[in-house]
């Protein structure tokens, strides 16, 4: 008896898959940026397992990916989609581009929340609701998590909104004691599993910071293998000077440092682009860990607190709303406004995109220039007008970049990619808001416009750049790479038919090409559709043991 149950027993395991998922014949691009190689992988569990033939190989699930590339797990270096998945946990428009990781944390973060933080961040909701329950940066991870969502998540701690947990909106430096309270509060998230510090210079409270406060905090990040990552202080007329404090806070901090969106603003400032480039690099030679992303648009998406100066923002967005209404402040504010539309190329420039009013929000994918002839007022009162009206920045499209300088952006090795926005879906709440078209086809167009179209980069480059290098700089462990022993997060896409559709007039269109994504070993896109399922985690930073 016992012999015919053992040879049962081996009988069932003969015929048991040695592998839970193999795709077969593709092209894979592994990530290191060498060439593809057409051959088999397969998946065990939420680990690739094999990477080589497994032409006779046993498999739950055998996907044939034959005249197609299989590489890792896109990362996307700056996420918006904080909230946005905590209404639709799905993280559609990123995902069916080959997105497997969000990385949150320009400048603020989801923690740490005190009381007037919390009620601050409740009063300023608009379309998308949702409690705070947590008090950390990752209580707040663990919560998406627990919530359901598709795609792996990662952040920063904002360094604006540690300086908001200890000082609030006041303007003026920490004392060594406050300092050193925030320094605290930095190492506290990188032992919980932040990626580093993260900081966005001109806005408010981070507009504050001092170089030496910055400094500080990088150098804590720092101590556990951190990164400091940054929107530069400026991006037009001073952005040379912005780019030595952030080198400054690179070189004195010790960290790693990568600068966030990296781009040269305005007609006037768009011949700096080559000087911009190679002080970078001549950084970089001079043994500084130095990196950038960028997004492949020409037009960035923000509010119209971007094209005011600091003394009207200070203090926070009522203190903000009320000088908006103060005629003296408003007669101060008018020629400088108006300087600034005229740097962005005019208030015809200006796209209106998202309003938390419904009243305002007819005005939805109009510019500037066509809300204030609607409305009888010059476009500087209009601004002025609507952002106490709306309770809100309002969502801006500044088209104020050159394609050209794109392309020199592109074609360095140490550029990667990110959206710089939500990742949603074309229904529901996420109707009610224009998105930048970034949100649907940042990935995409890098595959199919400056890799295929006009052959920039080869495909193993732009999978490197999308793969590999934002991995090693982040210091995540097994992702990025397709080899045994790292995360099964796989994207199969068709190089000859992946393509953005999403535009600024339409921008809520999906991407196309993308045939089928794994997340963590299990299957999130099935030939190009979602398949509802939500085995997303969050990636913890190097310095959580």
């Amino acid at each position: 008896m016992r012999v015919l149950l053992l040879a049962a027993l081996l009988s069932l395991a003969c015929r048991a898959p040695a592998y839970d998922v193999v795709i077969r014949g593709g092209t894979i691009f592994d990530g290191s940026g060498e060439p593809g190689v057409v051959t088999d992988l397969g998946i065990r569990g939420d680990s690739i397992v094999t990477v080589g033939n497994l032409a006779s190989a046993r498999a739950g699930t055998v996907i044939d990916a034959s005249g197609l590339a299989v590489a890792p797990g896109f990362i996307n270096m700056l996420s918006w989609a904080v909230e946005a998945l905590l209404v639709d946990g799905r993280s559609q428009s990123d995902l069916r581009q080959g997105v497997t990781l969000e990385v949150f944390g320009e400048g603020s973060s989801m923690g740490p929340v005190n009381d007037s933080m919390r009620a601050e961040a409740l009063a300023s909701q608009g379309d998308l609701r949702y409690p705070i329950t947590w008090s950390t940066l990752a209580g707040y991870l663990d919560t998406l998590v627990r919530h359901g969502i598709s795609t792996n998540v990662a952040s920063f701690i904002g360094a604006g909104t540690v300086r908001q947990y200890v000082l609030g909106h006041d303007p003026r430096a920490p004392t060594p004691a406050e300092l050193v309270r925030m320094q605290d509060l930095v190492r506290q998230a990188m032992r919980d599993g932040a990626l580093g510090v993260g900081s966005s210079l001109i806005y408010e409270p981070d507009m504050h910071a001092t170089t030496a406060e910055l400094t500080a905090l990088a150098a804590a990040a720092a101590e556990y293998h951190g990164m400091y990552i940054s929107h530069i202080r400026n991006e037009d007329d001073s952005l040379f000077t912005a780019l030595d404090e952030f080198v400054t806070i690179a070189r004195q901090s010790g960290a790693r440092a990568e600068i966030y969106h990296l781009k040269t603003s305005g007609a006037r400032n768009w011949p700096k682009e080559p000087e911009l480039l190679a002080r970078i690099d001549s950084a970089r030679a001079a043994g500084l860990a130095i990196t950038a992303d960028m997004y492949t648009y020409p037009a960035s998406a923000t509010g119209l607190d971007a094209i005011m100066p600091g003394w009207v923002r200070v203090g926070g967005f009522e203190a903000w709303a009320a000088r908006l209404r103060d005629p003296a402040s408003r007669r101060r504010l008018m020629p400088e406004l108006h300087d600034a539309l005229v740097k962005e190329g005019g208030p015809g420039r200006v796209l209106l995109v998202a309003f938390k009013n419904d009243t305002l929000k007819p005005y939805t994918g109009k510019t500037l220039e066509e809300v204030a002839r609607l409305r009888g007022r010059s476009a500087e009162e209009t601004a002025m007008d609507l952002v106490p009206a709306d309770g809100s920045r309002v969502g801006c499209i500044y088209f104020s970049m050159n394609e050209d300088n794109l392309r020199l952006q592109v074609q360095r090795p140490w550029v990667s990619f990110g959206s710089d926005e939500a990742s949603q879906a074309p229904a529901g709440v996420f109707l009610k808001a224009n998105p930048h078209p970034r949100a649907y086809g940042t990935f995409a167009r890098v595959l199919a416009k400056y890799t295929r179209d006009e052959g920039l980069l080869s495909v193993a480059e732009a999978v490197r750049r999308m793969t590999g290098l934002p991995a090693e700089n982040l210091r995540i462990r097994r992702r990025g790479r397709l080899a045994p022993g790292f995360h099964a997060d796989v994207v199969v896409f068709d190089t000859a038919t992946i393509q953005d559709h999403a535009t600024f007039q339409a921008p809520q269109q999906y991407a196309t090409g993308v045939r089928q994504v794994f997340v963590n070993g299990v299957q999130v896109i099935r030939d190009g559709d979602h398949t509802g399922a939500t085995p997303g985690r969050v990636v913890w930073g190097p310095g959580r043991n």
